[in-house]
């Protein structure tokens, strides 16, 4: 029986490419005061940015109860004997806890390991896509969380922001602190180190901006997988794709939209990238 792929939706995965994939996306919960909404479940992308940017209520997230993950474990015990479990960084929700937590609960006998990526969005999404493909060709539970220990260093992302201000209200601005006190008008591109949030650049233009995502992925000297992802600015998205292009098949490019949870601290303006290779 095939390892079976459990991960949250912080890890932005197209859902078309998690039903390809067989891979289980654990839904992060978002509030809009006492409203409550699984990430792209009861509420899509879309309605969400419009919601983000309409309503007075700043919106705040949440894992979902512990009982989610075990219900989700139990019912992939029926079908398979090994379960990994690929979650977002423990420094920015306890979803890696709390699938950790489940494991001791489950009703069902089978093996789970559960591995903290230290990323969000598409870095985190592109290391369970690879594990992911690894279970499909046959690759026992050992060697899935072997290959995820391998790529988590391997893996980096870029994400070009119009404000710093959603961070500071959710509280997720960590070292990008150091970007407040600015009195320019500057484009913050953002990553992740040692799994939390991490300033790299501070541009005066978005367009310069959007050119340090670019020069990022065309760092590297090899590209195992790469992907655009956008949360308002669809034409952002085609022309960096476009551009990538001539470092990376166009066709071979995920590309994904930011999810609410991670939208909800990083804006409706945000462009990322993600890669997957060597430098």
């Amino acid at each position: 029986m095939a390892v079976k792929i459990v991960t949250d939706s912080l890890g932005d995965i197209p859902s078309e490419v998690a039903g390809e994939l067989g891979i289980t996306v654990i839904p992060i919960n978002v509030l809009f005061g006492t409203e409550s909404y699984r990430d792209g479940v009861d509420l899509t992308t879309d309605q969400f940015y419009h919601k983000l940017m309409h309503s007075k209520t700043f919106p705040t997230t949440i894992v979902p109860p512990l009982d989610m993950f075990v219900d989700i474990y139990n019912k992939l015990a029926e079908e398979t004997d090994e379960i990994a479990v690929i979650t977002n960084s423990h420094k920015l929700s306890a979803a890696y806890e709390a699938a950790l937590q489940a494991k001791e609960l489950m009703k069902r006998k089978c093996r789970v390991e559960v591995v903290d990526s230290l990323w969000a969005v598409m870095a985190q999404g592109l290391i369970v896509i690879a594990a992911a493909k690894a279970a499909d060709a046959g690759a026992s539970l050992d060697e899935v969380v072997a290959l995820a220990h391998f790529n988590i260093p391997r893996v980096d992302v870029r994400m070009v922001l119009d404000t710093l201000e959603y961070l500071k209200r959710g509280g997720r601005i960590g070292k990008a602190q150091a970007f407040l006190g600015s009195v320019l008008k500057v484009s913050p591109v953002l990553g992740l180190r040692d799994g939390e949030v991490f300033p790299f650049a501070r541009e005066r233009s978005r367009a310069k901006a959007i050119d340090y995502l670019y020069n990022f992925a065309a760092s590297f000297s090899h590209i195992d997988e790469m992907a655009v992802e956008h949360a308002t600015t669809p034409d952002e998205a085609d022309e960096l794709t476009e551009r990538l292009s001539s470092k990376f098949p166009k066709e071979r490019i995920y590309r994904s939209k930011v999810s609410p949870v991670i939208g909800a601290h990083v804006g409706p303006r945000v462009l990322g990238v993600a890669v997957l290779g060597d430098k």
